[in-house]
């Protein structure tokens, strides 16, 4: 949510930017054309008026870059916020799939869960209230179960699910 945060504060930013800068360009306007209608009505045109002429032309072309990048970068982040989403429902349902085919119980389904995000045996012991040959032999049963010999395994088998696009279980391992 960090990053998501710090994207609309830089969103915002550029959209202030922009109109400053198109403020900006619009006295610029103004000041040219009216330079120019004094310069026509005196038959007199100076340098310094096509130079602002120049100016207001590249403020006006900034500007419209500048919109035009913002909503690019709008329609980037919430693709990207929108892919996060589905990544992330996506990886749930995988472990779903996958504890329902292996016939994990409740607490090997937490344990399983606990065990996927990193934590150690002692710190799912404490969080369960447990003892860590329970927590131990929980893992043993969960690895046992999905037809591999240990956690970093049990990982990858989702990691390379999701990263092959595959969001039902293959059959990997053993049913209860």
């Amino acid at each position: 949510m960090a990053l998501i945060s710090d994207l609309m504060s830089k969103l915002t930013l550029l959209w202030c930017m922009l109109v400053v800068q198109g403020l900006c360009a619009l006295f610029f306007l103004f000041d040219a054309l009216s330079d120019w209608i004094a310069a026509f009505q005196a038959i007199a045109i100076l340098d310094t008026r096509v130079f602002e002429v120049l100016i207001v032309l590249a403020l006006l072309l900034g500007t419209l870059f500048s919109a035009f990048e913002i909503r690019r970068l709008m329609r980037r982040q919430k693709r990207m916020v929108q892919q996060l989403q589905a990544a992330s429902g996506a990886f749930s349902f995988l472990l779903e799939e996958h504890f329902d085919l292996w016939g994990l119980t409740p607490s090997e389904r937490d344990v399983a869960l606990l065990a996927i995000k990193g934590l150690s045996i002692a710190e799912i012991a404490g969080m369960r209230n447990t003892k860590d040959g329970t927590i131990k032999a929980q893992c043993n049963a969960i690895y046992r179960k999905a037809g591999v010999s240990g956690r970093l395994q049990l990982l990858s088998l989702f990691v390379e699910e999701l990263m092959a696009g595959s969001l039902k279980p293959q059959g990997v391992g053993k049913g209860p």
